[in-house]
């Protein structure tokens, strides 16, 4: 389910980038298998939990893997939403300003990446790196949609696409945002600490 959810991330790049709707159509078409291993592991996990009663350490794994599909889920919805607005940003002329999202998309499937090894390693110290990396993802948004705004009054005639990459960029905002939840049930999972309504991923 993660390298479904980290390819269709990577297609979604590639859609853009590329200009190419194959690739986005790729996205779309994947979504539907990530929304089925989603409910299997959600199914597997309730049949873990009544048939073996785990405690502890293997009752946070279970519950991890469960609330990790849901977020892999909810990634992978975000990569679709980022697929069709560049489908529509296909059919429009192109423009140079969409090279200036480069930025956070690479810092965004940087974190996603990481989000994804550090639960399948249960490496708490690559974990504590998200949240940091996800404030500097939420300035960069910021930034984009603000210089975006500026540039549409003198470029009345790029609107459209310039609001179809204000919205690509709260797609990618979203998806660190979700990395930064499966880093936080890392942490959890794996020495107990629950850093989610804290200051410090410490």
């Amino acid at each position: 389910m993660s390298s479904l959810a980290s390819r269709s991330l990577e297609n979604a790049r590639k859609g853009l980038f590329e200009r190419d709707e194959d690739w986005c159509n790729t996205v779309i078409a994947d979504d539907e298998e990530i929304d089925a291993l989603e409910i299997q592991v959600d199914s597997e996990g309730m049949e873990i939990m009544l048939r073996f009663h785990p405690f502890a350490s293997d009752l946070r794994n279970v519950i991890a893997a469960m609330k990790t599909s849901v977020n892999l889920e909810r990634a992978s919805d975000q990569s679709v939403g980022i697929a069709r607005r560049a489908r529509k940003l296909i059919a429009l002329p192109h423009m140079p300003a969409t090279s200036r999202i480069e930025p956070i998309f690479n810092l965004a499937s940087s974190i996603f990446n990481d989000a994804i090894k550090s639960y399948a390693d249960n490496d708490i110290e690559l974990a504590r790196t998200i949240k940091v990396r996800d404030k500097e993802l939420d300035e960069l948004n910021r930034e984009f949609a603000d210089n975006l705004t500026e540039l549409m009054p003198q470029n009345p005639e790029h609107i459209r696409a310039f609001l179809e990459l204000i919205f690509i960029a709260r797609c990618l905002e979203r998806i660190g945002d979700q990395s930064k939840t499966i880093a936080e049930d890392v942490i959890y999972a794996v020495s107990v600490k629950d850093i989610r309504h804290s200051n410090s991923a410490r």
